[in-house]
């Protein structure tokens, strides 16, 4: 948890995603999620970088030629309605949003959605 300068309590989140995710989010002004698809019944952002990271590196590189990690911030008491999840290890937690409930959820969203890092395909050696 952290307090903004406006004094309000917010809970840090981190979202991989990739490049169409993204172009949907900067359509927003930085301010909102896209809606989720039909095969997509839950938004999950992560509770910490580390993991956002190994989506992003691991799973959106390959799927899409780039993933990218951003950050944000969701007001706190609004954010305790969603339950945390465990996806594997201790710190692999994701915070679950029914697709239905993200419009009011990115509503709660604090300032802008902010991209931290950035990953392409690493160059291949030549022989």
């Amino acid at each position: 948890m952290s307090t903004n300068t406006a004094g309000r309590r917010t809970m840090t989140l981190w979202r991989p995603t990739g490049p169409e995710e993204l172009a949907l989010v900067e359509a927003s002004g930085r301010r909102a999620w896209p809606p989720r698809l039909p095969d997509q019944p839950i938004f999950y952002p992560v509770l910490n970088e580390d993991y956002a990271i190994r989506i992003a590196r691991d799973w959106n590189v390959p799927a899409s030629g780039v993933g990218y990690v951003t950050r944000f911030e969701v007001d706190a008491a609004f954010a305790a309605r969603y339950p945390v999840r465990q996806a594997g290890g201790r710190t692999i937690l994701e915070l679950w949003v029914p697709a239905e409930e993200l419009a009011e959820f990115n509503r709660h969203i604090v300032g802008t959605i902010e991209v931290v890092r950035e990953f392409r395909p690493e160059p291949q050696q030549q022989p």
